[in-house]
């Protein structure tokens, strides 16, 4: 279970382990944190938030699917927004609900996962679902933009958009600040953004950092 408020965990933990068939063996605050996990625990579902410091769910869904393919992936979110809901497909996840779901919701979408289908929450609007099934949606010139960075690059430009310094950047990562200033560099150069003003607007309009 990864999501950075501890009583959303605590309160979804009780409600799962209320089910016979169901265990809850590990908890994550961030998508990295996550990612480790999932490495060491092999579990068979993940509930995954998007709105995650360090790494959103979007990139921790994207390397989990990678390290563990046999992992499903659930996203619970506020958001409905469509370019979430299309990008999490594309990338494997299993569902997607939004957190004024119910108890029953959940359940189902943990079902359906472990089963190999895929469950929407019933909130999520006709008109979000049609977008993505038709695969007619235009993409943006920002989500052009950002799917030039790679996985790591990725990580470098959440952590740039919530203002951590080089060395915080370092340290989280554990590679050397040259490195995360050349990683910085080539950000800059393929989203053609000048300064850090840009960058923050730009994670802002992909929903990667809210206000």
């Amino acid at each position: 279970m990864a999501d950075d408020h501890t009583i959303v965990r605590q309160g979804l933990a009780k409600l799962l382990d209320g089910e016979g068939e169901l265990s809850v063996i590990g908890e994550a605050k961030n998508g990295r944190e996550a990612i480790t996990k999932v490495e060491e625990l092999k579990p068979d579902v993940v509930l995954m938030d998007i709105a995650m410091p360090v790494l959103n769910g979007i990139e921790a869904t994207r390397q989990i699917r990678k390290v563990s393919r046999n992992t499903k992936v659930i996203i619970l979110s506020m958001h409905s927004h469509d370019r979430f809901i299309s990008e999490l497909f594309s990338l494997g996840a299993s569902g997607y609900l939004l957190k004024d779901s119910t108890g029953d919701d959940i359940i189902k979408a943990i079902g359906a996962a472990v089963n190999g289908d895929t469950y929407l929450s019933p909130s999520i609007s006709r008109r979000v679902v049609e977008d993505y099934v038709s695969i007619k949606r235009v993409k943006s010139t920002e989500e052009n933009l950002y799917a030039k960075l790679s996985d790591r690059e990725r990580e470098v430009f959440q952590m740039m958009a919530e203002g951590r310094s080089t060395r915080e950047i370092s340290d989280t990562l554990c590679v050397s600040m040259s490195t995360v200033k050349t990683h910085r560099a080539n950000i800059m150069n393929k989203l053609e953004i000048e300064n850090i003003a840009q960058l923050f607007q730009f994670a802002i309009e992909l929903g990667i950092v809210e206000v």
